[in-house]
């Protein structure tokens, strides 16, 4: 399972696995593939610089990378805008919903003085750059910017660091922007993936943007979750793979709650939907009655990415705290189906490759029939 650009990174096969676990990215890297460690939910610039000496020291060696956000417009308008500058702008009315959705779940409040763990502030310009300033202090191999190319002076930044950047495209016009603008890798998102997605499948998607992009290298994304899947993308024309949700139940990950790994392996692919409830953008996560909530016409409605991802920060830690178990959820893929059991993470590297690997003899048979 190895191609191009993986031999191009120095892996040993082509699998590129986003997380937002230290330990699952480092897993990911060990077993020959390259973790990227989602940069989001860091709001302390120290905390993402001890994460990332320890995946230097636990990697061996090994490539791994770094997923950031930062988007080219949003409602906080231009850079140097403060979270406190966007905290202004939420409605009262938003909060109100926030709180009587709560409240009907009977969903306790936080602890006096304990503050939100599901802080996600890194979609802010000012957040991303200030996590880049620490991330080019150590030796990564990719940064990845989950909406879109990254300002030309980043990309810029990351080359002469070394540093290959991806970028994520939900359509052929988007990739072909993507190129336009410098990145080295384009990753072709389909509607099946978990978080933020467009409007086209993978197996439609991943053509289009290998076309659009030659000689660029592309990596299929959504709906992927086995070794024959893994053969059906890169015979689509990518040179990779780039998974996420099929992280989420191993054991590195090791999920806080327990009621919320028993959703995701109790759920089915039909279990999940796109909704803007978590960031003002669409993006899939489980279907619960958070999300019916805010999808509910009678509702205020989600607000535009960064305003809806700091309205709901502290209720969504406040459900993960109690395990509020009807609105308890996460973004994942609709691959979820599939993730039945917690095993390691080189368990789900392995039979990746033994499922490949069967994909391309049963192929090779099938080329060799008369």
């Amino acid at each position: 399972m190895r191609t191009e650009l993986s031999r191009r990174l120095g892996m040993e096969c082509a699998l590129f696995g986003f997380t937002p676990f230290p330990a699952v990215a480092a897993a990911i890297s060990r077993a020959g593939g390259l973790g990227v460690l989602g940069a989001v939910r860091y709001r302390d610039p120290g905390e993402l610089a001890r994460d990332l000496d320890w995946l230097d020291a636990h990697t061996d060696g090994r490539p791994y990378g770094l997923d950031v956000v930062m988007p080219a417009a949003s409602a906080a308008g231009a850079a140097g805008v403060t979270e406190a500058d966007v905290e202004a702008m939420i409605p009262a009315g938003h909060r109100r919903f926030v709180a009587e959705t709560l409240a009907r779940h009977g969903v306790p409040p936080l602890p006096e003085g304990e503050r939100s763990r599901w802080r996600i502030t890194g979609w802010l310009e000012d957040v991303a750059r200030t996590q880049l300033d620490v991330a080019f202090e150590h030796r990564l191999a990719l940064v990845a910017n989950a909406l879109g190319p990254p300002p030309a002076d980043v990309i810029d930044r990351a080359h002469r660091h070394g540093t290959l950047v991806a970028a994520l495209a939900g359509s052929a016009r988007h990739a072909r922007r993507h190129a336009g603008a410098g990145v080295d890798i384009v990753v072709a998102q389909g509607y099946e993936a978990g978080g933020h997605t467009g409007e086209i499948a993978t197996m439609v998607l991943t053509p289009e943007v290998v076309r659009a992009v030659d000689p660029l290298p592309v990596l299929a994304a959504g709906g992927i979750g086995s070794g024959e899947q893994v053969a059906a993308a890169l015979a689509l024309g990518a040179q990779g793979v780039w998974l996420g949700s099929v992280w989420l139940t191993t054991e590195e990950a090791a999920l806080r709650s327990r009621a919320l790994t028993a959703k995701l392996l109790a759920a089915g692919s039909g279990d999940t939907v796109r909704s803007r409830a978590l960031t003002g953008k669409p993006a899939r996560q489980l279907r619960t009655a958070w999300t019916d909530a805010w999808d509910d016409p009678a509702g205020p409605g989600p607000l535009p990415m960064p305003l809806q991802g700091l309205l709901v920060a502290e209720a969504l830690t406040r459900i993960q705290e109690y395990e509020a178990e009807a609105l308890l959820g996460t973004p994942v893929g609709q691959v979820v189906g599939t993730m039945t059991a917690v095993r390691p993470v080189r368990a789900v590297v392995d039979d990746l490759t033994r499922g490949f690997e069967r994909a391309v003899a049963r192929l090779g048979r099938m080329a060799g029939d008369p």
